[in-house]
């Protein structure tokens, strides 16, 4: 059984600045794979482009950098050829939900079988600092020299309107609940969006750890997170963010489950024997 300290690539020079939040997440993320009991040939990582979406190079295990806003596509794409890989995203808040916006919104309504983690820091921390698309109004940028003037982004919002079967919210600072979190997600069935706060420390001033920690509160033990209605209006709640599952449904088949080649059949394309006897018969029928 691997621990937290073999998940853990510590052979390779990490590229995040130090007192970076992404190294919090990166030993939550080591520990929930622990917890589960994972081995490395049952998991593949995926990202786009940006700091976060550095992370998959940082643990044991196989993965894929995709174009910057393209790590959903290539991760539905690996969990469709095999279903039995447990899938897990790994990017930014602006490569996920700022250039892999319309990814975003079509991976919800098809309820991809894939756990995505969003390291969302609240601005763009590979290139120096613009405002990201969950920045908050009035947050002044090197770019942004007035202050933000769009309203920010609301994954959890959006998430649960488009069709996601899984959808939490948490912050580093809050280890054990990303943890449990984060381990729920990846043994869901269906699309599994777990947006967790961490700081920028140095292109984000605003949004430190401290400013997360007072502006987030745990949901009470009794919340429902089996409540649509309920769950879109506690999506809709800002400073203070409500952190933990916000909503949950089991009443969906994820994607992979509804494809006519899975529906009878759980082996994955690439252990299944080809027939290219039709292939041939068609290439002769255009002759």
């Amino acid at each position: 059984m691997m621990d937290k300290k073999d998940w853990l690539n510590n052979e390779v020079d990490i590229a995040w600045c130090p007192g970076c939040g992404d190294f919090g997440l990166r030993n939550i993320v080591a520990e929930a794979y622990a917890d589960l009991g994972l081995k490395k040939e049952e998991l593949c990582m995926v990202s786009g482009i940006g700091q976060a979406a550095k992370s998959p190079q940082y643990y044991h295990t196989s993965y894929f950098n995709g174009l910057h806003g393209r790590a959903l596509p290539a991760a539905a794409a690996i969990k469709m050829v095999n279903p039995e890989l447990k899938v897990v995203v790994q990017s930014g808040d602006g490569d996920m939900y700022g250039e892999g916006g319309n990814h975003f919104i079509h991976n919800n309504r098809r309820n991809s079988d894939i756990t995505v983690i969003v390291h969302d820091n609240m601005i763009y921390g590979l290139t120096k600092g613009q405002a990201a698309p969950t920045s908050q109004l009035g947050h002044k940028t090197p770019i942004q020299v007035d202050g933000v003037i769009e309203e920010p982004f609301n994954p959890l919002a959006v998430a649960i309107s488009m069709g996601a079967t899984f959808v939490a919210k948490s912050s580093v600072h809050e280890k054990e609940l990303t943890k449990e979190l984060i381990k729920q997600a990846i043994q869901h069935d269906g699309f599994a969006l777990v947006d967790v706060f961490q700081s920028c420390v140095s292109f984000n001033k605003v949004n430190t750890n401290q400013w997360f920690k007072d502006n987030t509160y745990i949901l009470d033990k009794d919340y429902d997170p089996g409540n649509k209605v309920k769950a879109f209006k506690k999506s809709l709640e800002r400073e203070p963010w409500p952190l933990g599952l916000i909503y949950k449904s089991d009443s969906r088949k994820s994607y992979n489950k509804n494809v006519s080649m899975f529906k009878n059949d759980s082996t994955p394309l690439y252990k299944r024997k080809r027939d290219i006897s039709v292939v041939k018969k068609i290439m002769e029928s255009m002759k």
